[in-house]
């Protein structure tokens, strides 16, 4: 009996395994910490060693982007079927900084393998999950015989996603046309855990402001003046309490509003997942859970939109009393964002909700930060179930569902390109992203391989809305 594809791509991954944990251990020795100047320079010879290696991997286009910030490294290897899908690989090369007196038991820039993990900086964040598709390419040509893969491959890394992408979003508009595709696959994200194989299909959008209040143009005496002239703080207070309803509904008209609304069906696969709140409480160092009536904790966190205020102040905060009422006060809030939302629309409504609320004699000025759009893939999108049949191939077992409760830059990519994101992470939550000790689990890691090998012949196949060739 001949080989099976799939067969050939797990004999194809174990013996090239040492090589590529050879390699991956090099690029995870560069320290490209992008949120400090005096990585720079590392930042750079990072993204030189990626385009250098997906040249040897076999990618015949490899560059690298520039941008005010850090460099992007981007690549591309195109189907010899013309009528091929095009897909855009997103992730990124730069990583959290890191410190052995931060807590790590080693060098955090020397990777050590010990007890099947590979501890590095970066190595489940993102430099593992980027990698994996190196290997997961050349098992893809081994496994179907090809010269090149079954889709029109791109992939756009970028080096300033741990500083917030300030320059992603110019980036993507200036090189739209180069980056063009039909699904977008973000490897960034994460598992729920090793037992229970995971996809996520979206993420939350996110819009933020900053409130200030103005009263008197110093502080003044409280009993000479108080209860005769308004109080910033207690303006400040007030608009903290009346942000939410006695159900933790957000009040701000029309915020609801174009909310995708989660199906039973939904609800029943995210009521399926192993959830233990107790140990999740424990996660958060929370003594209790609350939020909008009527929805459970993972429906909240990954399905919900919600307000929150990041924080509060004004006024006298030093030891002892001192009464005054305070010149000035100040709110910082941020609003996570569902699909069907809008960050612009939820902006007006949020300033028009402030403004509303505002005495006269107090001055005021709101600024909002750059927002993130919202991304979610149906479940029955053709793209999304070849993403859960490559991944089933992978792991031997039914694929579940999950959702981000955070914001990242994908919705960029779909904003911009116009196309589907689909999540191909395979970290889970142990690996400590952005903490001492940060790792990989080698296993998990080579079923990323695996499912990649997959992915392009699954999507290169799939028919439908989505999978035919960018224009």
């Amino acid at each position: 009996m001949s080989d099976t594809p799939d067969s050939v791509v797990r004999t194809y991954i174990q013996t090239h395994r040492a090589a590529f944990l050879a390699d991956l251990a090099d690029w995870l020795r560069i320290p490209s910490v992008s949120a400090h100047p005096d990585h720079d320079a590392d930042v750079r010879r990072s993204a030189d060693w990626l385009a250098a290696k997906l040249k040897e991997t076999g990618f015949p286009v490899t560059e690298i982007w520039d941008t005010p910030g850090a460099p992007a490294v981007f690549a591309e290897w195109p189907s010899e079927d013309p009528d091929a899908p095009t897909v855009l690989v997103y992730g990124h090369h730069d990583v959290q900084p890191a410190a052995r007196e931060d807590g790590w038991h080693t060098d955090p820039f020397e990777p050590v393998v010990r007890d099947g993990r590979m501890y590095a900086r970066g190595a489940a964040d993102d430099k593992g999950q980027v990698f994996f598709h190196t290997l997961g390419v050349r098992a893809h040509l081994a496994a179907t015989g090809r010269t090149a893969p079954a889709v029109h491959l791109k992939l756009l890394v970028e080096g300033e996603e741990e500083s917030g992408s300030p320059h992603f979003r110019a980036l993507a508009e200036e090189r739209a046309g180069r980056l063009a595709a039909d699904v977008v696959i973000v490897s960034d994200t994460g598992m729920w855990s090793a037992d229970t194989p995971t996809v996520c299909t979206g993420m939350r959008g996110l819009a933020d402001c900053e409130i200030e209040l103005y009263g008197p143009d110093q502080d003044i005496h409280s009993g000479s003046f108080g209860g005769a002239v308004p109080n910033p703080a207690t303006v400040a207070a007030r608009l903290v309490a009346a942000l939410h309803d006695e159900h933790e509904r957000v009040t701000v008209p029309g915020f609801y509003d174009g909310v995708a609304e989660l199906t039973e069906a939904e609800r029943a696969l995210i009521a399926e997942l192993p959830f233990d709140e107790e140990e999740w409480l424990r996660t958060a160092k929370s003594h209790g859970t609350l939020g909008e009536a009527g929805f459970s904790t993972l429906e909240r966190v990954w399905a919900r939109p919600t307000a929150e205020v990041n924080g509060i102040g004004g006024g006298y905060q030093g030891p002892g009393g001192k009464t005054i009422i305070p010149s000035s006060a100040q709110l910082k809030l941020s609003f996570r964002l569902v699909a069907g939302q809008d960050p612009d629309r939820i902006e007006r409504s949020v300033r028009d909700w402030t403004e509303a609320r505002i005495p006269a004699g107090i001055r005021h000025k709101i600024s909002f930060g750059a927002a993130t759009r919202p991304c979610l893939t149906p479940l029955d999108h053709p793209a999304l179930q070849s993403l859960v049949r490559a991944m089933g191939r992978a792991f031997d077992q039914k694929i579940r569902f999950t959702r981000e409760g955070g914001s990242g830059p994908a919705a960029d990519l779909q904003d911009v390109l116009g196309a589907p994101v689909l999540f191909l992470g395979i970290s889970v939550p142990s690996d400590g992203w952005h903490a001492p000790n940060e790792r990989v689990e080698l296993d998990l890691l080579l079923k990323g391989v695996e499912t990649t090998a997959h992915l392009w012949s699954e999507l290169g196949a799939a028919p439908g809305p989505g999978t035919g060739p960018a224009r």
